[in-house]
């Protein structure tokens, strides 16, 4: 059985919803009430890169704590209505995390939604911990600066929630960052649970679609086929759900809650556009009132030049895709989703940088340019280096030495003799992008592939087998990248 972590569909809700209140009629001082009254955050202080040409990526983080921004427990009244246990439950894990695209130049929008449960390095290892589900870096490096703040004799709570906090937001930017392969985080929103559901209410019923009837006691779903407006406690239910024990042919996991959640947001936008919904001064009021009390963003995101440019979101012109896995395993008794990072790293390249992606040609089972290899193992995993040599050479590499660091390293690089850029860059490529540097003391003719801990096989044609450092499977198919368009009310599982 999977996890039985809940999460909510609410961060992308409140983006979208926000996007669209700050572009309607009401003018430069209703845009002023919101702007002023976001909570503002610094974790991307000093730590964001400008993305490509002027694109601009936002992560959205979504948490599942049942406490508000100060750290406060929900009402127990608020609580019932949510159906998700009391305020010791969801702590703070990061269980919506979604990289929203906005192309500079007014082109379609990507969202990319990253399963929760994906397995990952945590670049600062907090508590200790290297490697663990994505969704845990925010509490685990909260947690850390909480414990590293009473030790220095902080008391105050509400400082002491601030700050851990911040820590969290650092830790999960970081994470993304570098689970996708560099791709940089411009801005991010953070909405916890009474966020969404605040916001459900204030928006008021939403239409969606099911393929067939569905019903869990653990989310409080019970919804029949085809179309249906939700309320919403409803719909805090509906981007809930993750199990049918009803209907166990409908065999859910979490990848299908990340499809709810995408299809709540095209629904709840598909009829905001049609309906005028923002024209009503009272209706708009209120989902400014919910946007400055729940919601978080980071302190240099200028509202309005983003939202000037960003009419394709509120036209509907976005595309979401949740990222592949490639199988369901089990870690230290959790249930956790394996990876392909080179898969995963062009996935979202394809997707953001279309023209700049690599062609067919480019592919797992592509020739590279001859070269002798040489590894070094800096992972921390037995066996790693050899694989690679034995992967690379049914790719016309020929091997070379193999060798294990010192130390383990987080990074992993190829290096190459001055002359051989464009071959270097093939290797680089076809191990998920890995970042390239000229050393003029390897001899012509070699490359050298450090393995740092963010270091994963590549798969495909030509694989000689599984990875034998990855922890044990089920065997369970792997979930390929599956793509939903935000035009209108799809229907889903």
């Amino acid at each position: 059985m999977r996890s039985t972590g809940r999460t909510v569909g609410k961060a992308l809700v409140a983006l979208v919803s926000a996007l669209v209140l700050f572009v309607t009629g009401y003018g430069w001082h209703t845009y002023q009430n919101l702007s002023g009254g976001l909570t503002r955050s610094d974790a991307l202080a000093g730590g964001a890169s400008s993305s490509p040409g002027g694109d601009t990526n936002i992560l959205v983080m979504g948490l599942d704590s049942r406490l508000d921004q100060n750290g406060n427990p929900l009402p127990p009244d608020v609580l019932a209505q949510l159906h998700a246990g009391d305020s010791t439950d969801g702590g703070y894990n990061t269980n919506v995390l979604m990289l929203l695209h906005v192309p500079a130049n007014g082109g379609p929008a990507q969202a990319i939604s990253i399963p929760r449960d994906d397995y990952v390095d945590l670049p600062g290892a907090p508590d200790g911990v290297r490697k663990q589900k994505i969704k845990q870096a925010y509490g685990l490096a909260k947690d850390e600066k909480e414990r590293q703040l009473r030790a220095a004799g902080v008391t105050d709570q509400a400082e002491l929630e601030r700050q851990g906090r911040e820590a969290g937001r650092r830790e999960s930017i970081q994470t993304v960052q570098d689970f996708l392969g560099g791709v940089s985080i411009d801005h991010f929103v953070e909405v916890t649970l009474i966020g969404f559901y605040d916001l459900a209410q204030a928006l008021g019923s939403v239409t969606v679609c099911l393929a067939g009837p569905t019903q869990d006691s653990y989310s409080g779903a019970k919804f029949v086929k085809g179309y249906q407006q939700l309320d919403a406690a409803q719909a805090l239910a509906f981007v809930r759900q993750r199990r049918d024990y009803v209907h166990p042919e409908l065999n859910f996991t979490d990848l299908d809650r990340e499809r709810r959640q995408q299809a709540f947001l095209a629904s709840a936008a598909s009829q905001l556009r049609g309906a005028g919904a923002f024209t009503d001064p009272g209706r708009l009021n209120s989902l400014i009132d919910v946007a400055k009390r729940d919601v978080v963003i980071d302190g240099g995101f200028d509202l309005l030049p983003f939202l000037l440019r960003s009419r394709s979101l509120l036209g509907g012109n976005i595309t979401f895709t949740t990222l592949p896995v490639k199988q369901f395993s089990q870690v230290d008794g959790q249930d956790v989703n394996l990876v392909d990072l080179a898969q995963v790293r062009a996935t979202v390249r394809r997707l953001f940088y279309p023209d700049d992606a690599p062609s067919a040609a480019d592919g797992p089972s592509a020739q590279l340019p001859a070269a002798t290899l040489d590894v070094v193992n800096d992972s921390g995993r037995d066996g790693l280096a050899g694989k690679l040599e034995t992967e690379l050479a049914a790719r016309g590499l020929t091997r070379g030495t193999t060798s294990t660091g010192a130390q383990p390293r987080h990074e992993s690089t190829v290096s190459y003799p001055p002359g051989s850029e464009a071959a270097a860059g093939a290797l680089a490529t076809a191990l998920g992008g890995l970042p390239t540097q000229a050393d003029p003391s390897l001899p012509s003719g070699h490359e050298r592939v450090v393995l740092g801990t963010d270091f994963s096989l590549p798969a495909g044609p030509g694989a000689a087998g599984t990875d034998p450092t990855a922890p044990s499977t089920d065997q369970s198919s792997p979930a390929p990248a599956a793509s939903l368009s935000g035009g209108g009310i799809p229907c889903v599982k």
